[in-house]
Formats: C-alpha cells, sequence, structure tokens
C-alpha cells in the first residue's frame, strides 16, 4: 500500500491483474479484474438511444405548453422550468411512524419535497449539446434551489438519469431534485468518512484528493483553472467520472460566478468526451454531494468538499453494459477495466461532439 501523501506514480499496481482499491470516501474496497475485459461477450444486448426524439411533442408532459398528468399546463418557457414532482416519493406532511416494539422492526419519519427542473425547452436537446450560457443557467437553478430547500432541509439531492438505461422515462433533459428531513445513506457514509479524514490528516478529504490526482494525472480525463474530472482511483462503474473544485468549497451555493463559468465549460467538456466515447448519447446517473444544510448551516461542515459522481453503464459499446449481479451484490463491487485504462481512453478523445463534427 502506497504511504499517505505519496507522490510517486502507481508502479506497485499490476495492470493485468487482479487486485483490491479501497475507497476511502465510502470505506469498502473494489475488485479489480482487468484482465476479464477480453473474455468474449454472449450476455445482453441493450438498444441505443432514439435518434428522432422531436424537438417538441404536445404528448412529452416536460414539454412546454403540454399538460401534465395531474391536469396542471406547462408555460410556455425558453430556459429552465422547475415544478413539483407530480408522483413524489417524499412529502412535507408524511405521519410519524407509530413506535417499534422490538430493536429488529425499526421505522423513522421521512419527510421531504420532490421537484423536476427541466433544463432546455427543447426535447432534443442534452447537455453536452447545449451552449455554454444554457448550461451555466442550469447550473444557477440548480444553486438556487439547494439553497432554497436547503434552508429548510438537512439534505438536497440533486440527480440526473439520463437514458432508459438508467431509468429515464422522459428523453426531455431534466433532472431531480429531493430534499429531506433525514441524511440519506450516502450522505451519513460521506460526512463520517470525511470528517474522519480531516480530524486524522488536517486537510478535507477531497481537497487532498484533488491535489493528487492533478499531479499524478494518470486518472485525469478534463482540468481546467477551477475544476477537474478524473476517473477515481476505486471506481466502480467502467467510466465513472468524479468532478472536483481545486478550492476548498462546501456547498453547490457557494460557488463564485467565474467558477461557475467554468463548471460549466467542464461539463460540456466532459459530457462531449462521454457521448464520443460510443457515439450516442451516453447514458449515466449523476449527482451532487455538499455538506448538509438546515440545521448542519449553524455547524462547522468543513471536513466536507462540493463533488459530483458520474456513474455511465456502459463498458464496452453503446450496446454492452456493464451488470452490477451477483458478486456485486453479494460479496463486493468488481470492475473489468483499470481506472487509469478508462481515464486514457476519456482522455483521448475530441471535444467536439460527434454530431457537430463538418468533417
Amino acid at each position: 500500500a502506497r504511504p499517505a501523501g505519496g507522490l510517486g506514480p502507481d508502479v506497485s499496481l499490476p495492470a493485468e491483474h487482479q487486485h483490491a482499491r479501497y475507497n476511502p470516501l465510502r470505506d469498502d474496497w473494489v475488485l479489480v479484474s482487468a484482465h476479464r475485459v477480453k473474455r468474449p461477450w454472449q450476455g445482453q444486448l441493450e438498444k441505443p438511444p432514439p435518434e428522432d426524439v422531436p424537438r417538441w411533442d404536445p404528448n412529452n408532459p416536460l414539454c412546454p405548453g403540454a399538460t401534465r398528468a395531474n391536469g396542471e399546463v406547462n408555460p410556455q418557457y425558453e430556459g429552465t422550468f422547475i415544478f413539483p414532482n407530480d408522483f413524489p416519493a417524499l412529502q412535507p406532511d408524511a405521519p410519524e411512524p407509530d413506535d417499534s416494539d422490538h430493536p429488529l422492526f425499526r421505522a423513522a419519519a421521512a419527510r421531504g419535497v420532490c421537484k423536476v427542473m427541466c433544463f432546455h425547452p427543447w426535447s432534443d436537446l442534452t447537455l453536452p449539446l447545449m451552449s455554454l450560457e444554457e448550461i451555466r443557467a442550469v447550473i444557477d437553478a440548480w444553486a438556487e434551489l439547494a439553497a432554497e430547500l436547503g434552508a429548510s432541509y438537512p439534505w438536497v439531492q440533486i440527480f440526473e438519469n439520463k437514458g432508459a438505461m438508467m431509468g429515464c422515462s422522459n428523453p426531455h433533459p431534466h433532472c431531480q431534485v429531493w430534499a429531506s428531513s433525514f441524511l440519506p445513506n450516502e450522505a451519513r457514509l460521506e460526512d463520517r468518512t470525511q470528517r474522519q479524514h480531516l480530524s486524522q490528516h488536517g486537510v478535507p478529504m477531497l481537497l487532498d484528493y484533488a491535489e493528487q490526482e492533478a499531479h499524478r494525472k494518470e486518472r485525469l480525463v478534463v482540468e481546467n483553472t477551477d475544476w477537474l474530472v478524473v476517473v477515481p482511483y476505486w471506481a466502480t462503474w467502467p467510466f465513472q467520472t468524479l468532478l472536483l473544485p481545486r478550492r476548498h468549497v462546501c456547498r453547490l451555493q457557494d460557488l463564485r460566478n467565474s467558477e461557475r463559468d467554468s463548471l460549466a465549460s467542464i461539463m460540456q467538456r466532459l459530457l462531449i468526451k462521454y457521448d464520443n466515447l460510443f457515439e450516442v448519447s451516453f447514458p449515466y446517473s449523476m449527482g451532487w454531494h455538499g455538506a448538509p444544510t438546515g440545521p448542519y448551516l449553524e455547524e462547522d461542515c468543513g471536513h466536507w468538499q462540493l463533488h459530483a459522481h458520474y456513474y455511465p453503464p456502459l463498458l464496452r459499446s453503446a450496446t454492452v453494459r456493464k451488470f452490477m449481479v451477483g458478486y456485486e451484490m453479494l460479496a463486493q463491487v468488481q470492475r473489468d477495466l483499470t481506472p487509469e485504462q478508462a481515464a486514457e481512453r476519456l482522455r483521448s478523445l475530441p471535444e467536439v461532439h460527434y454530431k457537430q463534427r463538418t468533417e
């Protein structure tokens, strides 16, 4: 194992042989079996996403002027559009559960609100095909919602499921924002591990990690003055990435204007590379993690560092995905492609979208 703080290359890691890597953010391990990527594939093939999505469809409930399931008519919006989820997983007035009669049968209150945010009025656009100004408007809307809902709720989860492969039932560019009265599992886990790292090493974990990756560069995908994107050392999904600020920032709403501009740029560059990898609208689930809010706004959350996770399922092509089953569900996460190999593939891709090339 490498001593903490070492800056040398990862020469001790076998590129073609299995080994385990530690994820300090989740306090768990991933099995890396790079030799398995050579095996022939005879499993399920996915359908590529449709290329003929209409720009406007009166029957699409996310389009401007369309009628949603609850009978409400969307405005003729021209930028971002935010509305309460018509089928929310969390509601603000849920009743308190009854007291448990046994420690193995516990329940707790779970309240909150769920919102939907449309990125753009056109259904045939995705974030990598939007302009920098349009992406910046999305970032501003994210930060505004995070501050608004975070004024009272401990956790505000912004997440985007892109593509039918990731459970998205509507091709219109959009995300969801769920605010909860509790810290979800991933938030509680990251709160604990980041707090421990700051206590033991005197520096926020992901600020330390960003500086290390910026120096090593072997897992770097894209970078600019304020941000960097890496395939994390402990990545589980084949082309998983981690988006990190270079400055210590606790929450999305704390970003400066210049950092929001550079965030729009680096998001566009990353997502263009994703689409260019297999020349398809690349599916993924992504989400922002930052310091808790609500009552935590009065506490010291300096152990937190803002970051975004991107979890794409594709492995070999637009039709071959990575399945998290069997061993992954019952024992430990396993991957076939090393993070370094994945980063090199993404890094080498052009930053002009394949649909916009003039060849």
